[in-house]
């Protein structure tokens, strides 16, 4: 019997410990998933100030966790710290992804937007609104958007970070890319950040890009879409609708069904 994704062949740019899923279910509809991690994820560089702020943790009404990444890590150092989540802290989660995390570790989640799922659909969340002179700190990787702090700042909150992991340009083997490139071997790629998008780029140099240009891409923002056409691809970027693995799968098979037939 026929599958959705027979002969399609999909590069997943997914970090390593997150990918696995991500492929099995484009194995299991026929597709063929290739891995090329364009993102590594690793210990922030500067543990002492998250140690430090974990050490203050019952001084915070809110904890907002920005995705599974800042699960991981953040629960982990607080862990190695020997302590856990004070229970009278309001537990926030930007996305699915983060909050199912929370869930597999234990933690209930009490603020979590049901529809779209980034940070403005959080800080439109009633429970994102009166917050002045709450104490809220976000989890998350070094750098990334300024939104959320910014808004809740004028909000009135009194907002810090706890940056508990950074991103990186991982230092892979590109032979196989190139020759699935350079053969035709591609016809869909997935792109789940701005900086895994622009790293996947500049780890492709021509010919290569060239054709990586050509493809059809998955992302899971307006703001992917919008660098993925600063960057130069040619086809309009498809938005999945949100960053799990079921939507992106759901995304690309409805890309194949929508193709001409040859």
């Amino acid at each position: 019997m026929a599958k959705a994704l027979d002969g399609i062949a999909v590069l997943v740019t997914r970090p390593v410990h997150q990918a696995e899923n991500l492929c099995a279910l484009i194995e299991r509809q026929g597709g063929n998933a290739i891995r090329f991690p364009s993102i590594e994820i690793a210990e922030p560089r500067d543990k002492q100030k998250l140690a430090d702020i974990l050490q203050r943790l019952r001084e915070f009404d809110i904890a907002i966790f920005i995705s599974p990444n800042a699960v991981d890590y953040a629960l982990q150092a607080m862990m190695d710290q020997g302590d856990g989540l004070p229970e009278h802290i309001k537990v926030a989660a930007v996305g699915k992804g983060s909050a199912g995390q929370l869930n597999k570790h234990g933690v209930s989640v009490d603020i979590f937007p049901s529809q779209q799922f980034n940070s403005e659909a959080l800080l439109a969340m009633d429970e994102m609104q009166a917050v002045a002179a709450k104490r809220i700190v976000i989890f998350r990787g070094e750098g990334g958007r300024e939104l959320l702090a910014d808004t809740l700042s004028s909000r009135g909150a009194i907002v810090e970070y706890a940056e508990c992991y950074r991103r990186s340009k991982p230092e892979v083997g590109t032979n196989e890319l190139f020759d699935a490139l350079s053969q035709g071997g591609l016809d869909i790629v997935t792109a789940t950040s701005n900086e895994g998008l622009q790293n996947l780029c500049d780890m492709v140099a021509e010919p290569g890009r060239s054709d990586l240009l050509k493809l059809q891409l998955i992302v899971v923002s307006e703001r992917t879409r919008r660098l993925a056409e600063e960057l130069g691809f040619t086809q309009p970027a498809i938005i999945a609708q949100n960053a799990s693995d079921e939507m992106l799968v759901e995304a690309i098979t409805k890309w194949q069904e929508s193709r001409p037939a040859s």
